[in-house]
């Protein structure tokens, strides 16, 4: 299983972006990996880990924003594809081939 997070926080004021650090800084000392800037994800065993995670959030949400938890099966994220645009790319070596290296 994997808890996604998707979250959309305001940082216009100093109190707001210290918030939304707090937050994310919290995410990623709960072992939540961060796969965009606004989007975790974090590795579950079962459904009793899952909502273990999902009350530990509950302590850490910010006064304001939007947050959102998915969770998937380990099949739905295996499923998961990142699209590059390798035209970007042509001219570059280094990006040639567009492949993905996969680390788990």
């Amino acid at each position: 299983m994997w808890l996604f997070v998707f979250f959309d926080l305001p940082v216009t004021s100093k109190e707001e972006r210290k918030a939304a650090t707090f937050f994310r800084r919290e995410l990623l000392k709960d072992g939540y990996l961060m796969l965009q800037f606004s989007v975790y994800a974090r590795p579950c065993g079962d459904w009793s880990r899952l909502e273990k995670h999902k009350k530990r959030l509950q302590y850490t949400l910010p006064p304001q924003g939007s947050i959102r938890v998915l969770p998937i099966t380990d099949k739905q994220f295996q499923n998961m594809e990142e699209l590059i645009n390798c035209e970007k790319f042509k001219k570059s070596k280094e990006h040639q081939n567009c492949q993905q290296l996969l680390l788990f």
